[in-house]
Protein backbone atom coordinates (compact mmCIF):
# COMPACT_ATOMS: atom_id res chain seq x y z
CA UNK A 1 0.00 0.00 0.00
CA UNK A 2 1.29 3.49 -0.81
CA UNK A 3 1.00 6.94 0.74
CA UNK A 4 -1.86 7.99 -1.56
CA UNK A 5 -5.25 8.62 0.01
CA UNK A 6 -6.69 5.23 0.92
CA UNK A 7 -10.40 4.49 0.59
CA UNK A 8 -11.55 1.15 1.95
CA UNK A 9 -14.29 -0.69 0.09
CA UNK A 10 -16.34 -3.31 1.91
CA UNK A 11 -18.66 -5.71 0.11
CA UNK A 12 -20.95 -7.29 2.67
CA UNK A 13 -22.24 -10.80 2.11
CA UNK A 14 -24.99 -12.76 3.83
CA UNK A 15 -25.60 -11.27 7.26
CA UNK A 16 -23.68 -8.05 6.54
CA UNK A 17 -26.17 -5.68 4.95
CA UNK A 18 -25.02 -2.35 6.40
CA UNK A 19 -22.26 -0.68 8.37
CA UNK A 20 -24.21 1.05 11.12
CA UNK A 21 -21.08 2.58 12.66
CA UNK A 22 -20.40 4.75 9.60
CA UNK A 23 -20.62 8.51 10.16
CA UNK A 24 -21.37 11.26 7.60
CA UNK A 25 -23.23 8.74 5.44
CA UNK A 26 -24.04 9.40 1.79
CA UNK A 27 -25.91 6.93 -0.43
CA UNK A 28 -25.21 7.16 -4.16
CA UNK A 29 -25.66 5.28 -7.40
CA UNK A 30 -22.85 4.36 -9.78
CA UNK A 31 -23.33 3.31 -13.40
CA UNK A 32 -20.91 0.82 -14.91
CA UNK A 33 -20.41 -0.67 -18.38
CA UNK A 34 -21.24 -4.05 -16.79
CA UNK A 35 -24.70 -2.99 -15.66
CA UNK A 36 -25.99 -2.02 -12.25
CA UNK A 37 -24.27 -3.07 -9.03
CA UNK A 38 -26.27 -4.97 -6.42
CA UNK A 39 -27.44 -1.80 -4.66
CA UNK A 40 -26.57 1.81 -4.02
CA UNK A 41 -23.15 2.41 -2.54
CA UNK A 42 -22.85 3.94 0.92
CA UNK A 43 -19.95 6.29 1.65
CA UNK A 44 -19.01 7.30 5.18
CA UNK A 45 -16.25 7.48 7.74
CA UNK A 46 -15.27 4.87 10.30
CA UNK A 47 -12.65 5.85 12.89
CA UNK A 48 -11.45 8.58 10.54
CA UNK A 49 -11.12 6.26 7.53
CA UNK A 50 -13.20 6.82 4.40
CA UNK A 51 -15.23 3.68 3.64
CA UNK A 52 -17.52 2.71 0.77
CA UNK A 53 -19.95 -0.13 1.50
CA UNK A 54 -22.04 -2.29 -0.84
CA UNK A 55 -24.47 -5.06 0.11
CA UNK A 56 -23.60 -7.93 -2.26
CA UNK A 57 -27.12 -9.38 -2.21
CA UNK A 58 -28.88 -6.01 -2.34
CA UNK A 59 -31.16 -4.41 0.22
CA UNK A 60 -33.35 -7.10 1.76
CA UNK A 61 -31.07 -9.93 0.53
CA UNK A 62 -32.92 -10.31 -2.79
CA UNK A 63 -30.10 -11.35 -5.16
CA UNK A 64 -28.98 -14.99 -5.15
CA UNK A 65 -25.20 -15.62 -5.18
CA UNK A 66 -25.25 -16.93 -8.76
CA UNK A 67 -27.14 -13.80 -9.90
CA UNK A 68 -24.85 -11.17 -8.35
CA UNK A 69 -23.26 -8.93 -10.99
CA UNK A 70 -19.75 -9.18 -9.55
CA UNK A 71 -18.12 -7.20 -12.37
CA UNK A 72 -20.52 -4.29 -11.84
CA UNK A 73 -19.94 -4.40 -8.08
CA UNK A 74 -16.15 -4.28 -8.41
CA UNK A 75 -16.23 -1.64 -11.14
CA UNK A 76 -18.63 0.53 -9.11
CA UNK A 77 -16.22 0.40 -6.17
CA UNK A 78 -13.33 1.44 -8.43
CA UNK A 79 -15.38 4.31 -9.88
CA UNK A 80 -16.20 5.41 -6.31
CA UNK A 81 -12.46 5.82 -5.66
CA UNK A 82 -11.92 2.66 -3.61
CA UNK A 83 -8.23 1.77 -3.36
CA UNK A 84 -8.48 -1.31 -1.12
CA UNK A 85 -11.35 -3.79 -1.25
CA UNK A 86 -12.41 -6.49 1.17
CA UNK A 87 -15.34 -8.82 0.74
CA UNK A 88 -17.13 -10.62 3.55
CA UNK A 89 -19.10 -13.81 3.12
CA UNK A 90 -20.92 -16.48 5.05
CA UNK A 91 -19.33 -19.83 4.39
CA UNK A 92 -18.66 -23.26 5.74
CA UNK A 93 -15.28 -24.72 6.62
CA UNK A 94 -13.53 -27.99 5.84
CA UNK A 95 -11.28 -27.49 8.88
CA UNK A 96 -12.56 -28.52 12.31
CA UNK A 97 -10.04 -26.18 13.96
CA UNK A 98 -11.92 -23.23 12.44
CA UNK A 99 -14.92 -22.78 14.71
CA UNK A 100 -17.99 -20.91 13.44
CA UNK A 101 -17.34 -17.18 13.76
CA UNK A 102 -13.62 -17.42 13.02
CA UNK A 103 -12.51 -14.59 10.73
CA UNK A 104 -10.43 -16.27 8.01
CA UNK A 105 -8.05 -14.07 6.06
CA UNK A 106 -7.72 -16.00 2.82
CA UNK A 107 -4.68 -15.84 0.59
CA UNK A 108 -5.85 -18.15 -2.20
CA UNK A 109 -9.10 -19.18 -3.81
CA UNK A 110 -10.57 -21.80 -6.11
CA UNK A 111 -13.42 -20.70 -8.37
CA UNK A 112 -15.80 -23.61 -9.08
CA UNK A 113 -18.62 -21.35 -10.27
CA UNK A 114 -20.17 -21.84 -13.69
CA UNK A 115 -23.05 -19.36 -13.92
CA UNK A 116 -21.21 -16.03 -13.83
CA UNK A 117 -18.67 -14.15 -15.89
CA UNK A 118 -15.21 -15.02 -14.64
CA UNK A 119 -13.24 -12.11 -16.10
CA UNK A 120 -13.36 -8.46 -17.09
CA UNK A 121 -11.61 -9.48 -20.31
CA UNK A 122 -13.20 -11.02 -23.37
CA UNK A 123 -13.85 -10.48 -27.06
CA UNK A 124 -11.93 -7.45 -28.28
CA UNK A 125 -9.77 -7.17 -25.17
CA UNK A 126 -7.77 -10.23 -24.22
CA UNK A 127 -5.28 -10.22 -21.37
CA UNK A 128 -3.47 -12.82 -19.34
CA UNK A 129 -3.38 -12.04 -15.63
CA UNK A 130 -1.40 -14.03 -13.10
CA UNK A 131 -3.53 -15.26 -10.22
CA UNK A 132 -0.61 -16.86 -8.37
CA UNK A 133 -1.07 -14.39 -5.50
CA UNK A 134 -4.63 -13.05 -5.85
CA UNK A 135 -4.85 -11.38 -2.43
CA UNK A 136 -2.98 -8.22 -1.40
CA UNK A 137 -0.54 -9.24 1.37
CA UNK A 138 -0.55 -5.75 2.94
CA UNK A 139 -4.35 -5.77 3.18
CA UNK A 140 -4.24 -9.26 4.70
CA UNK A 141 -1.65 -8.08 7.23
CA UNK A 142 -3.86 -5.09 8.12
CA UNK A 143 -6.87 -7.38 8.60
CA UNK A 144 -4.82 -9.67 10.85
CA UNK A 145 -3.58 -6.72 12.93
CA UNK A 146 -7.17 -5.48 13.34
CA UNK A 147 -8.34 -8.94 14.45
CA UNK A 148 -5.53 -9.11 17.01
CA UNK A 149 -6.23 -5.59 18.30
CA UNK A 150 -9.94 -6.37 18.70
CA UNK A 151 -9.36 -9.90 20.05
CA UNK A 152 -11.35 -11.45 17.18
CA UNK A 153 -10.76 -15.19 16.62
CA UNK A 154 -9.02 -15.41 13.27
CA UNK A 155 -6.86 -17.54 11.01
CA UNK A 156 -4.36 -16.14 8.54
CA UNK A 157 -3.96 -18.01 5.31
CA UNK A 158 -6.60 -20.17 3.79
CA UNK A 159 -8.24 -21.05 0.52
CA UNK A 160 -11.74 -19.86 -0.32
CA UNK A 161 -13.62 -22.35 -2.50
CA UNK A 162 -16.42 -20.61 -4.41
CA UNK A 163 -19.45 -22.57 -5.65
CA UNK A 164 -22.57 -21.22 -7.31
CA UNK A 165 -24.92 -21.48 -4.34
CA UNK A 166 -27.14 -20.51 -2.68
CA UNK A 167 -26.73 -24.05 -1.34
CA UNK A 168 -23.54 -25.17 0.36
CA UNK A 169 -21.66 -28.14 -1.07
CA UNK A 170 -22.79 -31.73 -0.68
CA UNK A 171 -20.62 -34.09 1.39
CA UNK A 172 -19.27 -35.63 -1.82
CA UNK A 173 -18.37 -32.18 -3.21
CA UNK A 174 -16.69 -31.29 0.07
CA UNK A 175 -14.44 -34.34 -0.24
CA UNK A 176 -13.20 -33.58 -3.78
Amino acid sequence: MTDQKRILGVIGGSGVYAMDALEDVERFTVETPWGAPSDQLVRGRLCGVEVVFLARHGEGHVIAPSDVNYRANIDAMKRAGVTDLISLSACGSFRERLAPGTFVIVDQYIDRTTKRASSFFGPGFVAHVSMAHPVCPALGDAAEAACKALDIPHASGGTYLAIDGPQFSSLAESNL
